[in-house]
């Protein structure tokens, strides 16, 4: 599978990239790959082990004469997102991703393609089997569950990394290079909500938002892309008129990816139902107007439902979830001031499901400051305690505080400009990567980001520039050679 892989440049990255694609890898499914990277590892004679969690360590020694150099840890995860179009009937624990090559860019057959974060896997395991390439003592550590729980670095071993320097891969943009980053935490919501009996005087609806582009909760909250859930609540709110009852929902499926799709069963009076259907042909083109050159797809239906539905939830529970929902946080909250032009705090409603009266809500919360972080938390605890929901909030984890005067990042700079005549902008990303994380358990490292051009992050639009990945690893062994000729 993915045979044409094996054509593009530099062919040992792309070589180990197409094991990617061919062995299953959502979050939480893991064993497979690690045990085919173990397997190669033992092929090359290159030590391997696994700290309690799981988490997969390979090293290298220093080239030789090369000892007395730093030690570099190269990093990054190895699951994806798992997202496919409705009409992509993909298994992601047992089906491969299946790519193409489109104008330059690699993509995948409408799903994610998993180019986060596996071409930076794909580059470690390759700097690893370089024949020529000097360098000093080299580790690479791949987390696990970094999708949905951000699990593997948050439970890394400690005492377990040799390395002194830290080359985080799973940056997104060429020409830029990540010192910090936001930290987050999801903010879980559940209720069971009272019920009462149809009649024959309602009829059960299917209301359907679909054809928005989705993305990266983080990266592109800040593009004014439309977030399913935030619209379909705002629809079922402006249908209210007292009498509109909701029987089921279904919104998101990751709470890192900015919903693409969202569904609700409601029932509507029959004597209604014609006035509803205008409304929402209305509707749908008032939030088409909105989304206007950012979210061209959007698509609003109302159908029969083919099932009947013999309860739903009280005119005052469905009031009161719809009332909580559309007033819940959504995007952006607040910009950086220190970081102009970077988001500092935000949120994306990103699973939303209601069966037979249990309500469930997972959002992420993001921010510079992990004092915002905990502060929009508690917005969502106290807005959802008002309709008598729990709420906890968990898989908090810690933002990368920049260090600007860091020498590894001064050496990047300048090998930048050397191999691609520019210097690099210095970021701040709004987006988890786990260097906040790593760089609590050990503290003495040194770290940066960077990667090749992949767009549409999170959602079945990912693609990678090809043309990119050569640059990236090009300048990744460089970066690795100029470090192995300074004694530690």
């Amino acid at each position: 599978m993915n045979q044409h892989l094996d054509t593009l440049a530099p062919a040992i990255v792309w070589r180990h990239f197409r094991t990617l694609c061919n062995t299953p890898r959502p979050s939480g499914h893991e064993a497979a790959l690690v045990a085919a990277i173990e397997a190669w590892a033992e092929q090359q004679g290159i030590a391997h082990d696994r700290d309690a969690y799981g988490n997969l360590r390979l090293s290298k020694a220093a080239s030789p004469g090369h000892e007395q150099a730093p030690g570099v840890i190269l990093q990054g995860h190895l699951d994806m997102v798992a997202q496919a179009n409705a009409d992509m009937p993909h298994d992601f624990t047992r089906d491969p991703i299946v790519t193409w090559v489109e104008e330059g860019w690699l993509k995948a057959d409408r799903t994610t393609l998993g180019a986060d974060n596996g071409l930076g896997v794909a580059a470690a395991l390759a700097i690893l089997e370089e024949p020529e390439l000097v360098h000093g003592p080299l580790e690479a550590i791949f987390t696990l569950e970094e999708e949905t729980s951000m699990g593997g670095a948050l439970n890394l071993a400690e005492d377990w990394l040799a390395g002194s320097i830290l080359l985080n891969l799973d940056s997104e943009e060429p020409g830029q290079v990540y010192i910090g980053c936001a930290g987050g935490a999801d903010v879980v919501v559940e209720a069971q909500l009272p019920m009462e009996s149809t009649s024959e005087e309602e009829q059960a609806l299917t209301l359907s938002l679909k054809g928005l582009r989705g993305g990266h909760s983080g990266i592109d909250i800040d593009k004014g892309l439309g977030n399913a859930n935030r619209l379909l609540v705002r629809v079922l709110r402006a249908l209210d008129g007292g009498e509109v009852r909701l029987v089921e929902y279904q919104g998101g499926t990751l709470r890192n990816a900015i919903p693409r799709e969202a569904q609700a069963v409601i029932m509507v009076p029959r004597d209604e139902v014609e006035h509803v259907r205008g409304r929402v042909t209305q509707l749908e083109e008032e939030l088409r107007q909105e989304l206007s050159g950012v979210d061209e797809g959007l698509r609003l239906t109302l159908e029969p439902c083919p099932e009947p539905r013999q309860e739903a939830l009280t005119c005052h529970a469905s009031r009161l979830l719809v009332a909580a929902l559309h007033a819940a946080p959504c995007g952006v909250e607040r910009m950086s001031v220190d970081v102009p032009g970077v988001v500092e705090t935000s949120n994306n409603l990103g699973v939303i499901r209601l069966e037979e009266g249990r309500f469930h809500l997972c959002a992420l919360v993001r921010s510079l400051r992990d004092s915002a972080t905990a502060d929009l938390a508690e917005r969502f605890s106290a807005l959802f305690e008002l309709i008598g929901a729990r709420t906890r909030i968990e898989n908090g984890y810690p933002g990368w505080t920049p260090q600007p005067d860091s020498s590894v990042l001064e050496r990047f700079c300048t090998l930048h400009r050397e191999q691609l005549g520019v210097a690099p902008e210095i970021k701040v990303i709004h987006a988890g990567l786990e260097c906040g994380i790593l760089g609590g358990k050990y503290p003495h490292l040194e770290m940066i980001s960077f990667g090749p051009l992949i767009r549409g992050a999170h959602s079945p639009d990912e693609r990678v520039e090809i043309s990119t990945v050569e640059a990236f690893y090009d300048l990744l062994k460089a970066v690795i050679s100029d470090l192995a000729r300074t004694p530690d």
